[in-house]
């Protein structure tokens, strides 16, 4: 979201003089990026000052500044209950609602901001930041970014959303385009440099080579943006097969995201162990056998072909792709709360009864994905973990538990920069700790439920295309459509890093792990695996 670098008043106030010299230093310390220092200042201005509106607003842009979007949004409230017509407070008071995840009401706000100052190129960027950020309609997205960009064809920000929401919807060359226009502006832009390297179909040059390099060497070591340069990097050298210096630039990003990033592999190891206990069997018992059968559950570890999968399911004229909705994890944190015990502490205390009420919030909470099609997809990344509960919730649900060579999967990973979640991934050991952690898991998933888990390997879907994706369609109970095998032509939303590569047909040649083989060896050794497999 876009914030005033440089406050300005949002209405004019007659305060004391007192009272505007300390609002004045508050406005120089937000200035200078000093917000502890602005609110002593505006504390002892509406000391003076009690009725001011003009001060309070400016609480509330110290307050955020701070971090605390629960105080800010709450001084933005009292402003524009006086001040209707504030449009500054409006904005301010829907970025602090965006930023607490209140996403309807934070929309609103903004809306109402730009029908004050529909001039205002930070109000309409702020706008469609916020609905892409809430996964709105991409064309609309785009729309809103595009009428910024008319306006302001130098927002550098508005063009990388346009870029990043016109590769969800299979624009490559366009949003190959606009990140190329970025970079002519500004050529050390690492989020550009990362959104083309995010491009699984895309290649860099050996110029763009030259260019990473001249940026990555420009950008101060402990800056955010090296590590985003970073990886990028290491695809550039990949892409002029210097695979020793892929391999060391990515060993440098991921070093230093995993030194600010620490994961814990032994409470992960400890959490996974309690699942299982928790699922010793099948949660028998319940009345309605078919209910969750109008859904499919896609459950892999990142880079496994889960994004393939579901875009083949999602081809089907019956199916309707979810993507990596969250509403799962939902249902089961929000009776986690009510019950005031983590998950899965409480699964020995539920009943068939309560299995059955969270199966029905889950098939409510999801149900707009089936308004035009009988079925849907959820292929969440955390779904591997939930699968006794997604029995026990809904158990004519179909699992299928894609997976992929654990060498390629490792590596994959650890090329990937994630930016949010995914703290395993950035450090070869934690890696090969979480892989084995989702193998022991998913192995006895398919034990205690063979006959709603289907292991599929992605190397067995590129192998024999057809005869996998005509055994995934019967295992689910679909009839055969030709569409599934030109999934690539199907056009809908994907907002993983694979969106562009699910919009090409099949290609055999995605295995990386031969080019890094004696860089590999500690993590060969570490998931006990022989060379070859």
């Amino acid at each position: 979201m876009q914030r005033n670098k440089t406050p300005s008043s949002p209405l004019s106030e007659t305060l004391p003089s007192a009272a505007q010299q300390r609002l004045a230093q508050a406005m120089d310390a937000l200035r200078g990026g000093r917000p502890d220092e602005a609110l002593r200042s505006l504390s002892g201005a509406l000391a003076m000052a009690p009725n001011s509106m003009r001060i309070r607003y400016f609480m509330g842009v110290a307050l955020h500044m701070q971090g605390d979007f629960a105080s800010s949004m709450r001084w933005f409230e009292e402003v524009v209950a006086h001040e209707p017509e504030n449009a500054a407070a409006w904005m301010g008071l829907g970025v602090a609602r965006h930023d607490l995840h209140a996403d309807e009401e934070a929309l609103n706000c903004l809306q109402r901001a730009c029908s004050l100052q529909p001039d205002s190129i930070p109000y309409r960027y702020n706008l469609g930041k916020a609905m892409h950020d809430q996964r709105k309609a991409p064309a609309e997205v785009g729309r809103v970014m595009l009428d910024v960009l008319r306006s302001a064809p130098e927002h550098i920000n508005a063009r990388v959303t346009l870029a990043d929401t016109q590769i969800s919807t299979g624009c490559i060359r366009e949003a190959v385009e606009n990140y190329r226009e970025i970079l002519r502006r500004q050529p050390t832009h690492a989020k550009a440099w990362l959104g083309l390297a995010d491009i699984k179909t895309f290649s860099f040059s050996s110029e763009d080579l030259k260019g990473l390099r001249d940026a990555w060497r420009q950008t101060p070591e402990r800056a955010e943006s090296r590590i985003t340069l970073g990886f990028a990097l290491a695809k550039a050298y990949e892409d002029q097969a210097d695979y020793a210096s892929a391999f060391e630039t990515l060993r440098k990003a991921n070093a230093a995201v995993h030194a600010r990033e620490r994961w814990n592999a032994e409470a992960e190891r400890a959490y996974v162990k309690a699942i299982e206990r928790a699922f010793p069997s099948g949660q028998g018992g319940d009345a309605d056998p078919s209910r969750g059968e109008e859904i499919i559950f896609v459950v892999s570890l990142p880079r496994s072909g889960s994004t393939l999968v579901e875009q083949i399911l999602a081809s089907h004229p019956e199916v309707e792709g979810g993507g990596e909705i969250r509403d799962l994890q939902a249902v089961i944190d929000e009776e986690s709360a009510r019950r005031g015990h983590a998950f899965p502490d409480w699964v020995p205390h539920a009943t068939p009864e309560d299995w059955a009420r969270l199966g029905h919030v889950y098939l409510e909470r999801t149900g707009y994905l089936r308004e035009k099609r009988s079925r849907s997809t959820d292929k969440n990344l955390l779904n591997w973990k939930l699968v006794g509960a997604v029995r026990a919730m809904l158990p004519g649900a179909r699992i299928i538990d894609v997976r992929r060579d654990p060498l390629e999967t490792c590596l994959a990973c650890y090329r990937q920069y994630f930016r949010q979640g995914n703290h395993f991934s950035y450090d070869l050991e934690d890696m090969a700790g979480f892989w084995k952690n989702y193998d022991r898991l998913s192995r006895h998933w398919a034990a205690l439920f063979p006959e709603s888990c289907l292991p599929l390997t992605y190397e067995k879907l590129l192998d024999a295309p057809e005869a996998t994706i005509r055994q995934l369609l019967d295992f689910c109970g679909l009839p055969f459509d030709p569409a599934c095998l030109s999934f690539h032509e199907t056009e809908r939303v994907v907002r993983t890093a694979s969106a562009a590569q699910v919009r090409q047909p099949l290609q055999r040649d995605t295995a990386r792990a031969h080019h890094y083989a004696e860089a590999l060896e500690p993590l060969r050794t570490l998931l006990k695996v022989e060379h070859g497999t």
